[in-house]
């Protein structure tokens, strides 16, 4: 719970999210167009963050109802000025009092900042109408070397007692084999897969860096003072240096895993 607390203190900035909007939107895509159905009239976009996922999932779906809904005041007003005819509601996923129901609910890389995903996935899941759809995305990067190096520079150095455990929680995350389990426990259908997007960035190390400041980053630079911040972000690029090497192109290749999951009723 000492994370998901966290997460609802972060300020975050739709502008920086946005920078890399049309790769951050191929996952959306994906997931949008293995959802069943044709006559879907009412939908939800839970951590919609700045409207581009719920844009397309309206998209998708032109005859829904869509509602979006978000825990940054900021995000849920960009995607007001993105969809000014769609509802944007400012809560807590948790927590979210919007009795439904929803032929689709769509939860796309927001459930990792969470905790207690069997009790959370429930709790959505009540949610749907009898023949609605569960479609998630969850960034499965835990071990890449752009979040293991983020782990191995907070444990050093003169920040490391600030920003001790403030990297993702793992607990937060399951495989595969844990989110069929149970779905297939309700009785639901499952649909699942995993992929790994390769994205060339230009401009080298530091494109990675302006990518994972729209998320991964946000919960270290937030416990930094400002002074602390250009130190932490240079050793930081220098060791992606070594990891993601630049081809002649002057891009790097950023290879980032998702896991897919679409539960039905």
């Amino acid at each position: 719970m000492v994370l998901y607390v966290y997460f609802k203190l972060m300020k975050w900035s739709p502008s920086q999210y946005s920078k890399f909007e049309n790769e951050r939107n191929r996952p959306v895509h994906d997931l949008l167009a293995q959802i069943p159905g044709k006559s879907v009239q009412s939908a939800a976009d839970i951590g919609c963050g700045p409207g581009n996922s719920t844009q397309l999932l309206k998209e998708r779906f032109p005859e829904a109802d869509v509602v979006g809904v978000d825990n940054s005041l900021e995000m849920t007003e960009a995607a007001r000025t993105r969809l000014p005819n769609v509802q944007f509601d400012l809560a807590d996923i948790s927590t979210w009092n919007h009795p439904g129901p929803f032929d689709i609910i769509l939860a796309n890389a927001v459930l990792q900042w969470l905790p207690d995903h069997a009790t959370l996935l429930l709790f959505l899941l009540s949610k749907l109408s009898p023949s609605g759809n569960l479609a998630v995305q969850i960034p499965d990067n835990f071990d890449e070397p752009s979040h293991q190096l983020l782990r191995q520079i907070a444990a050093k150095g003169p920040w490391a007692a600030k920003l001790a455990n403030k990297g993702h929680a793992r607990e937060a995350r399951h495989d595969a084999n844990w989110y069929y389990r149970l779905f297939r426990q309700h009785n639901l259908r499952v649909n699942l897969w995993r992929t790994t997007y390769y994205h060339p960035l230009a401009g080298g190390p530091a494109a990675i860096v302006e990518w994972v400041k729209g998320t991964g980053l946000r919960p270290f630079l937030q416990q930094l003072d400002p002074q602390d911040q250009p130190a932490f972000l240079a050793e930081y690029q220098t060791l992606l240096a070594d990891a993601y090497p630049v081809f002649p192109d002057g891009r790097v290749l950023f290879p980032f895993p998702r896991l897919f999951f679409i539960a039905s009723r």
